[in-house]
């Protein structure tokens, strides 16, 4: 595999992986504020112990079996944050939660039976589906006893609250697992088709040098021969032997030119990956319309593209990007117009630089050309190559 492929593979991670460890502290933020959202039903348990209504033992107590609860249920929804919990500690830790949750809220009253939502969560997040599905219900029926005793009022909300929570959980672990599975499947199909590729490149050189190889191996051993009997003859398999090698070199690099030759539809693809991962709107054709473009002004094409995508990535500041591919008919033939417009600043201003210069050279070589500059609200970079007529495709002009 190609470094830009696997520098597109690293580009389709998406920024923030749900169900794994944060890797900066920007993932870090999201997901504490994500996950302290949901603590917004422990404001009743809060009020109640400022409330006074409990002697001072009551009070404690609920205040030390509070702060347990929290760091439990915090511990279980962390878990994957640095090295994951084994699968009888998560259970151990359920087990702490599924105590105190009943215990506090028949021990301290009404207020309380708010834990039963982070009960239900928890199981429905940590356990297996099937295992999931007896847990939730059970923690529900354990909430209506304890909140017939502590007299709640409200237990029918409550009660649909903790069920509908927690089988949304258990939806949200499948989702989960669902895309651990997909980013397996996708590491394993990079390698298979990295091991396909070495496979072909071994059999793409096998069969350009094999005989050349050979050709020259046996060409040495008869100039060995002749060399003190007929130098003539030896001299001229010596130069066989450089006129092979010469050609076996020509055929060597034009097969690396093939391999490092980049694709349209490839490049798009890149692209839109890219422009994704830094947060820019894009709009990229799905499939370009390749008809009559010759390879050399495809990859032409290509290259520019990915030139383009590299400067608004890094230095236009842009939110928005619109790729567009079209054929036109020009007074000196038809051509395939690539052209990518930006909301962007441009870059520095200070004129073209490496990048634009040599996508000129490369686009001059192939019979096209390049324009580049800033419009009223952006960038905008068109590159043309020239195209063949269908009649001159099927002439094989």
């Amino acid at each position: 595999m190609t470094q830009d492929a696997r520098a597109g593979e690293k580009c389709r991670e998406p920024q923030v992986r749900i169900g794994q460890g944060p890797r900066n502290r920007r993932e870090l933020m999201a997901k504490v504020l994500w996950i302290g959202v949901w603590l917004v039903f422990l404001s009743a348990p809060i009020r109640d112990l400022v409330s006074g209504r409990h002697s001072t033992g009551a009070t404690v107590a609920g205040a030390l079996g509070l702060t347990a609860f929290v760091a439990v249920y915090l511990a279980l929804v962390f878990r994957n944050m640095g090295r994951p919990f084994s699968p009888r500690f998560v259970v151990s830790l359920l087990a702490v939660l599924a105590v105190l949750a009943p215990a506090l809220a028949y021990g301290l009253g009404a207020h309380w039976t708010g834990l039963f939502v982070y009960l239900s969560v928890a199981c429905g997040s940590t356990l297996p589906v099937r295992a999931a599905y007896w847990a939730i219900p059970a923690t529900a029926g354990v909430m209506v006893l304890v909140g017939l005793h502590t007299g709640e009022d409200q237990i029918d909300n409550d009660l649909l609250l903790v069920v509908l929570i927690g089988f949304a959980m258990v939806g949200v672990g499948q989702l989960i697992r669902t895309m651990g599975e997909l980013r397996k499947a996708r590491a394993t199909v990079a390698q298979l088709a990295a091991n396909e590729e070495r496979l072909r490149l071994a059999r793409d050189l096998h069969d350009l040098l094999g005989h050349s190889l050979s050709l020259i191996t046996l060409k040495s051993e008869l100039a060995g021969r002749m060399l003190p009997d007929q130098p003539e003859k030896a001299a001229q398999q010596v130069a066989d032997i450089e006129q092979v090698s010469r050609q076996a070199l020509v055929d060597v690099r034009e097969a690396v030119t093939g391999y490092r030759r980049p694709r349209l539809a490839a490049e798009l693809a890149g692209a839109q990956v890219a422009l994704t991962a830094a947060g820019v709107t894009a709009e990229v054709p799905a499939e370009p319309d390749l008809d009559g473009v010759p390879e050399e002004a495809e990859a032409a094409l290509a290259w520019a593209l990915r030139e383009a995508i590299t400067n608004v990535v890094r230095h236009s500041g842009a939110e928005r990007c619109l790729i567009q591919l079209t054929h036109r008919q020009t007074l000196d033939g038809p051509v395939l117009e690539l052209g990518v417009e930006d909301n962007g600043s441009g870059g520095s201003g200070k004129g073209p630089g490496n990048g634009l210069t040599g996508l000129t050279e490369r686009l001059e070589k192939a019979g096209g050309a390049l324009e580049a500059g800033r419009v009223k609200h952006g960038f905008r970079l068109v590159a043309r190559v020239p195209t063949r007529s269908p009649g001159d495709v099927g002439s094989g002009a």
